[in-house]
């Protein structure tokens, strides 16, 4: 197997409400670096796509679908809600990732769902506003007005199968995955006394066995915030 940094790929999945355009400032810094970066769309998340019917197997089955057509061992990242589906892929091929990255998110206990409380009828999530995000953890911190607008501009409403619905994980191999867990919003000296599998986090993160930490201070959307240094962060972890 070729492992030389020119051939590493690494897979960015973004987090709810964004395509492959949210990591567009990043994957040039990736590239220079001689990783070979796949931003994903993950689908109901095209503009005007139908998310009716799109749930987290749907998402799973993408990336895996991804992996499956790329050489050798992957990078994972997962930003936000992009966590516990790289989570999931990682629980379905260990064998085929040589690292996960959790940005600003973190991996959930089996059964987890990222938003319970929709309805069964809900369709899709629509993009808050900056108040509700702000209210849920999700500062915006960082980003100038052009990238606000470019945010507010190019997101597009979650499919809500993949909020409501839990999270399932059953192959202890996952857990066996290395992984480096990028804070941003939290620093990591504060995750690591909170992160548990009970509220409000439901997070298996403490149980990995190989966890390296690295903290960002901005806020929720570092691709958007702080691109140049989410990039350098994320080639460090690829040849970790």
């Amino acid at each position: 197997m070729d492992t030389t940094h020119s051939s590493q790929h690494i897979v960015l999945v973004p987090g709810f409400w964004l395509g492959a355009w949210a990591w567009d400032a990043v994957v040039g810094p990736l590239r220079a670096a001689g990783l070979t970066p796949h931003p994903v769309t993950l689908p109901g998340l095209e503009p005007e796509a139908d998310r009716s019917g799109i749930g987290r197997e749907e998402h799973v089955r993408a990336v895996l679908e991804l992996l499956e057509s790329l050489e050798g061992e992957v990078v994972l990242v997962g930003h936000s809600g992009g966590g516990a589906l790289v989570q999931q892929v990682a629980d379905r091929a260990p064998e085929r990732v040589r690292r996960v990255v959790f940005v600003d998110t973190g991996p959930l206990v089996d059964g987890a769902r990222l938003h319970g409380g929709l309805e069964p009828e809900a369709v899709e999530l629509p993009f808050p506003s900056w108040e509700e995000l702000a209210a849920n953890g999700s500062s915006v911190e960082g980003i100038d007005e052009a990238g606000l607008e470019r945010l507010r501009s190019l997101a597009v409403p979650q499919p809500a199968g993949v909020a409501r619905e839990p999270v399932r994980v059953s192959n202890p191999a996952r857990l066996s995955v290395p992984a480096t867990v990028v804070c941003t919003s939290i620093p990591s000296h504060v995750l690591r006394e909170i992160a548990s599998p009970g509220p409000p986090f439901h997070t298996e993160l403490l149980e990995w066995q190989e966890l390296s930490w690295v903290d960002l201070p901005t806020g929720h959307w570092p691709m958007l915030s702080r691109p140049a240094e989410l990039a350098a962060v994320l080639v460090e972890a690829a040849r970790a």
